[in-house]
């Protein structure tokens, strides 16, 4: 059987035959009826242990085996413990292999584990991590929306009365720039004029709005196929972008306005906690002015510095990307050339129709159509038997 353990007697005919004749692994293997990888296990064994024949006199066949095979550490002996985040690191680099940080570990620490003990405990470790999918954000492709855990505290001039005020959070996924509002709640009416609102203040609509699955957006959250509100429904189709709600308990599936919140909640609510506001205008103003550079020279150079950056950012790589021109379905876009969808489709896939991917969806702007048809992305030749397309 490969790679067993041999007879002590056997043992010492491998070794006479492999150093007083010229014979190979094979042949030895055929002469003590074995294998031949049983046979270079011992010799591999032999020669780490510096064995040659004739042995030394007053070797015991007990003394042998135990230099050819010492014995195991016992499994609550403590072994270094490699640092297994150093070695996904490793490994991340161009040829770098597990058996290579395994020699290496082996050299810094002879008593470790062995190669098969190193992968199970890497494995093992592994498994314990999180597997998390690194997000690439194009410039007016996506908006991060929410709501902050926080709220903000307005008291009734008249009445005394304290209501608490919800804080609205946008995200750009590019840029990072952030835009926050005061409102009364978190109903339908104050959740779609955030959005309005929001889309002035930018100055565009982003062609995906990634919100949370609250109640007033989202009627029932679903890890594959949301349903969304009808009125929300009209938003995105009056606007020309799409929403897809992040996933249940996923809240990585829209980080960017996770960090958005926390900002507004250090640099402006936690600024704002001394005073008093007593209508909503006021509030929102000192919201929005309250993450501006220079609120009485409070902000530090760097967290200034942090802040024109995101500025400059958004000024090159959104306000250009995002667009005010609604986009539209490939239905509109087939009654608008008067032509079918399937068409619509080939011009796309084989003329290079300007789209963008939304989930399964494909949206277009009419705009861009019209200029790519104008520059011949789309020749059309007219037969008797129909229309036929004629990519040249």
């Amino acid at each position: 059987m490969a790679n067993s353990r041999l007879p002590m007697r056997k043992i010492l005919d491998v070794l006479r035959l492999f150093h007083d004749g010229a014979r190979s692994r094979r042949e030895i293997a055929r002469a003590v009826n074995t294998s031949p990888t049983t046979v270079g296990e011992v010799l591999r064994r032999a020669e780490l242990c510096g064995l040659t024949w004739p042995l030394p006199a007053g070797l015991s066949e007990r003394a042998l085996e135990a230099r050819l095979y010492p014995p195991t550490a016992p499994s609550n002996q403590s072994r270094p413990e490699p640092h297994w985040a150093r070695v996904q690191r490793e490994l991340r680099r161009k040829g770098v292999t597990l058996e290579l940080l395994w020699q290496e570990y082996k050299a810094e620490h002879p008593d470790g584990y062995r190669y098969s003990g190193f992968c199970a405990l890497y494995r093992q470790w592994l498994g314990r991590l999180s597997l998390s999918l690194r997000q690439t954000h194009k410039a007016g492709e996506k908006l991060f929306v929410d709501y902050a855990g926080q709220t903000v505290p307005v008291t009734d001039p008249l009445s005394g009365e304290i209501r608490q005020a919800a804080i609205f959070v946008a995200v750009l996924g590019a840029s990072n720039y952030t835009y926050s509002e005061a409102t009364w709640s978190q109903s339908l009416p104050d959740w779609i004029g955030s959005h309005v609102r929001t889309f002035e203040h930018l100055g565009g609509v982003t062609a995906v709005v990634v919100p949370d699955n609250l109640k007033s957006g989202v009627t029932t959250a679903c890890f594959y196929a949301p349903e969304l509100n009808p009125t929300c429904r009209d938003l995105a189709s009056h606007y020309g972008t799409a929403i897809l709600p992040a996933r249940p308990r996923r809240p990585k599936d829209k980080a960017k306005v996770e960090a958005g919140v926390l900002l507004v909640e250090r640099w402006v609510l936690a600024r704002l906690r001394h005073q008093r506001f007593f209508s909503l205008g006021p509030t929102c103003a000192t919201c929005c002015s309250a993450a501006k550079p220079g609120l009485g020279g409070q902000l530090s150079a760097d967290r200034l510095l942090s802040g024109l950056i995101r500025l400059r950012r958004f000024q090159l790589t959104s306000v250009d990307a995002m667009t005010t021109e609604p986009w539209v379905s490939v239905d509109q876009v087939a009654q608008h050339l008067g032509v079918a969808k399937d068409t619509v489709y080939r011009w796309r896939e084989h003329r290079g129709l300007p789209a963008h991917r939304v989930g399964r969806l494909w949206k277009f702007q009419l705009s861009e159509v019209d200029d790519s048809v104008r520059a011949g992305g789309a020749d059309e030749e007219q037969s008797a038997g129909g229309t036929n397309t004629r990519w040249n």
